[in-house]
C-alpha cells in the first residue's frame, strides 16, 4: 500500500438508543423462517415488455448468487439479471428479479431447481427492476426465549412511535472495516471493482448520518427543532429548512406532515441553516476527511428522516417467550433498526 494511506482508524459503531441500551435478551433468527421480508414494487408490472420479471421466495440464499444461477439457465449474460434490492441469506424472502430476454419466448422456469427457491410468479415488463425501485418492505419477525417479556413489551409499545433511523451497523463491515476502505479511497487507493467502490462510499456516507443521530439522541433532540432544522415532507419527501420554530411548526412536526432530517453527506452547502447546520457540522467536525471525500467523489447533498416509524406495527405474543413482530418500513430502512431498540441480540 502506498506511503501516503493513513493508519486504520477506530470508527465507533456504538450508536446511542432512543429508549435505553436494551436489558432483555432474545434469539433473533434462530431460523431462516424467524425473518420473513417481501417487497413491494412502487410501480405496476406491464404484463409485456422485454424483460421478464419474477416473483421468487427464497429461504437461506444469497440474492446475488440466485441472479447468476438464473442467468446461467436462461442462457443470458449475467448483466442482464436485475434486481431490485438485496435481500438478507439467512431469512425467508420474497422478491422480484428481472431478466433481459427480447421475443415472444417466455423461458419455462417450471425445470428450475434450487434449493430453498420458488418462482411463484413470471410476468413481462417494459423496463429492467433498477436497485431501490420499491416502495417498501413487509416484515415479519419472530424473537424466541426472550428474557423478559415485561419489558420487552414495555419497548414494543414505545417503539411503535418511532426509533432511530439508523443505518444498520452490516453496512460498515467488521469493526468499521468499511469506513477505512473508503477513507484509503479519498487518500488514493485504486478501486476498480465498482460494487466495491459504491459499498465503501455508501459506508462512508451513511457513518456520518448515524453519527449526526446519535449526537441528536445524547442531546435530548431527536424530537425537538433546531432553528434552520431541514425538515421533509412525509408526503412526498421534498424538504425544506426551517424558518422558525412557530407553534404552527412545531404542530406539523406533532401531526407528522413534515419530520425532523439528517445530513446524507455530499458537495455544497448543507440544506440546513443557522442553528441546525452549525450543530451539524460540530457532530461531524472530527470526520472532515470523510466529508473532503465525499464531495470529491461528486455524491450530492441529500436528506433523510431522522426517526423512522414502522407502518403497519403490531405484535403477537406466540407463548410467553416468544413474540412475532410485523412491521412496514419504506426502501431503505433497516429491520435492525427496530430490533436494536427491543433486545439485546443473544445466538
Amino acid at each position: 500500500m502506498s506511503e501516503t494511506q493513513p493508519e486504520k482508524k477506530i470508527y465507533s459503531l456504538d450508536f446511542n438508543y432512543l429508549y435505553g441500551k436494551p436489558t432483555c435478551t432474545a434469539r433473533f433468527k434462530q431460523h431462516c423462517e424467524d425473518f420473513r421480508v417481501e417487497e413491494h414494487l412502487d410501480f405496476e408490472l406491464t404484463g409485456e415488455g422485454e424483460h421478464v420479471c419474477l416473483w421468487i421466495k427464497k429461504i437461506g440464499e444469497n440474492t446475488d448468487y440466485l441472479a447468476r444461477q438464473l442467468a446461467k439457465f436462461t442462457g443470458i449474460a449475467a448483466k442482464n439479471v436485475s434486481y431490485a434490492g438485496l435481500k438478507d441469506r439467512h431469512a425467508e424472502t420474497y422478491q422480484w428479479f428481472s431478466l433481459y430476454i427480447p421475443g415472444k419466448i417466455t423461458p419455462d422456469f417450471s425445470t428450475f431447481e434450487s434449493d430453498g427457491v420458488t418462482i411463484l410468479k413470471v410476468i413481462r415488463h417494459n423496463k429492467k427492476l433498477r436497485t431501490g425501485c420499491l416502495d417498501g418492505n413487509k416484515f415479519a419477525i419472530v424473537l424466541r426465549e426472550v428474557s423478559d417479556k415485561t419489558a420487552l413489551q414495555i419497548t414494543l409499545d414505545k417503539a411503535q412511535n418511532g426509533v432511530p433511523n439508523y443505518f444498520g451497523n452490516q453496512r460498515f463491515g467488521f469493526d468499521g472495516h468499511n469506513v477505512n476502505a473508503a477513507l484509503q479511497l479519498f487518500n488514493g487507493r485504486k478501486i476498480k471493482d465498482r460494487f466495491k467502490r459504491g459499498m465503501y462510499l455508501s459506508a462512508a456516507r451513511s457513518y456520518l448520518f448515524n453519527r449526526v443521530i446519535s449526537q441528536r439522541i445524547n442531546d435530548n433532540l431527536q424530537s425537538s427543532p433546531l432553528l434552520g432544522d431541514c425538515v421533509q415532507f412525509v408526503a412526498n419527501r421534498s424538504f425544506f429548512p426551517l424558518p422558525d420554530l412557530s407553534e404552527q411548526t412545531l404542530q406539523r412536526l406533532t401531526s407528522r406532515e413534515v419530520c425532523l432530517t439528517a445530513p446524507l453527506w455530499g458537495a455544497g452547502e448543507l440544506t440546513s441553516t443557522d442553528d441546525a447546520k452549525q450543530y451539524e457540522l460540530d457532530c461531524l467536525a472530527e470526520f472532515e476527511d470523510l466529508q473532503a471525500g465525499l464531495a470529491k467523489e461528486g455524491l450530492k447533498q441529500e436528506r433523510r428522516p431522522l426517526l423512522l416509524v414502522p407502518d403497519q406495527f403490531n405484535y403477537q405474543w406466540l407463548d410467553d417467550s416468544t413474540v412475532k413482530i410485523e412491521f412496514y418500513l419504506p426502501s431503505g430502512c433497516y429491520a435492525t433498526s427496530v430490533i436494536r431498540e427491543l433486545i439485546e441480540i443473544s445466538g
